[in-house]
């Protein structure tokens, strides 16, 4: 059984897994506005994924015995100026999701919660390659820089990374 300390942890960010989600569509909808459509095809599927993290939470609070609260979240942006700026603000937003990950599995640790520890494990590694993906992309977009061509290819590779996985 979850410790109440803990539980209210796993629900904290069980709701930031589902502001993320929210967060990557509103992304993928500026980015459809822009004609970015392999941009936003890959933003729609990455907010299908947070759904799935959030799901993942939802469950273990269930299985635990503890009741998974959905609480309310803010609006996410909805403006950005480019779209280097929406990967750069999506890998801000990782490396915060994934402080938020490592701090929950040390209160895990604290409270020699081992089921709770190697459960989260998997989340762990999400983000290692999470960050990863989107360092990745916000390097080759810095490469690219503003050429227009150049971000037409770009989102046509982003599109191919959405389809491969």
């Amino acid at each position: 059984m979850l410790s109440a300390k803990l539980a209210k942890k796993i629900n904290e960010q069980m709701n930031l897994e589902l502001f993320s989600a929210l967060l990557y569509q509103q992304m993928a909808a500026w980015a459809s506005a822009k004609s970015f459509e392999g941009a936003s095809s890959f933003l729609y599927a990455h907010a299908k994924e947070e759904l799935e993290h959030k799901q993942r939470l939802f469950n273990y609070l269930c299985d635990t015995g503890a009741m998974p609260v959905i609480t309310a979240l803010e609006a996410p942006q909805h403006d950005f100026k480019s779209l280097e700026d929406v990967f750069k603000k999506t890998l801000d937003h990782e490396l915060f999701i994934s402080k938020s990950i490592n701090e929950l599995v040390g209160a895990a640790l604290e409270e020699k919660d081992f089921s709770s520890f190697t459960f989260l494990q998997w989340f762990v590694t999400e983000q290692h390659e999470e960050e990863k993906l989107f360092r990745t992309i916000l390097e080759k977009l810095q490469l690219i820089g503003k050429d227009g061509h150049g971000l037409l290819v770009f989102d046509k590779e982003l599109a191919q990374i959405h389809a491969a996985k």
